[in-house]
């Protein structure tokens, strides 16, 4: 691979870090990314989940170690998604991934309604621990975790919808956790995509370079300015999706 390839694989990577830390949608610059080097689809997915991996883990770190993350509290919501990935990533090639992406669409615009409506709710300070979840929360993260097992894109934006409306979470330590929850169902998806082949180590770990650098600068953005400003990265980054989902650019 050529070094201007490099180059901009790890840029393309940093910002993808950076944006999925603050709000979510990152792979949408790192799936065209790969396949612009010339990755299939199914490999470009496969591929992204190795630097998702990396970057979740120096995310989830940057966050602990800046107090905005309790892990025996926080890991409630990670074993649905965890059991809903799995069946999510084996059934990746069957599902029509154009019908999918409308439906995520739709949903993420009416989560940019739902930050403008009640825009308390996503500015809320932390303050106790959320309360025990309840059954329904765990289904749904287990559907959540099912859609991140297929595609990672918008699982982010679902994640935080979760944790922040249905779960009573701070933005701040929202991010955090959705950061957790992918970083513990990511090896089970990346297992099954490297069963199927469908994984490039080395655009991957060039790729995660970024994402790590990005999610390490985005996890202190986020502690340093607080849920307020985190807002408004969301909604840009909410916008800016729910377009490219729907083909406007």
């Amino acid at each position: 691979m050529e070094w201007y390839l490099i180059a901009g694989l790890i840029g393309v990577g940093f910002l993808a870090g950076f944006v999925n830390t603050l709000a979510g949608g990152g792979s949408m610059l790192t799936l065209p990314m790969l396949m612009f080097l010339g990755l299939p689809a199914g490999v470009a997915n496969g591929t992204n989940r190795v630097a998702i991996l990396l970057q979740n883990i120096a995310g989830v770190k940057t966050f602990r170690d800046n107090q905005a993350f309790k892990m025996k509290v926080d890991s409630r919501l990670a074993i649905p998604a965890v059991m809903g990935a799995i069946p999510g990533a084996f059934i990746a090639a069957d599902l029509n991934e154009e019908i999918m992406r409308r439906v995520i669409a739709v949903v993420l615009g009416l989560m940019f309604f739902l930050v403008l409506l009640k825009p308390k709710t996503w500015e809320r300070s932390m303050t106790a621990d959320p309360e025990r979840p309840v059954w329904w929360q765990y289904l749904i993260f287990f559907f959540i975790g099912m859609y991140g097992g297929f595609i990672q894109v918008g699982t982010g934006f679902l994640l935080l919808a979760g944790l922040v409306m249905g779960s009573g979470y701070d933005l701040v330590r929202g991010n955090a956790v959705k950061k957790w929850i992918i970083l513990l169902y990511t090896p089970f998806a990346l297992a099954v995509f490297f069963f199927n082949h469908q994984v490039d180590l080395k655009a991957g770990l060039i790729l995660a370079i970024g994402n790590m650098l990005g999610a390490v600068v985005g996890a202190k953005f986020a502690v340093s300015w607080g849920p307020k400003v985190v807002k408004y990265f969301l909604l840009l980054a909410l916008v800016v999706v729910t377009l490219k989902l729907f083909n406007v650019f």
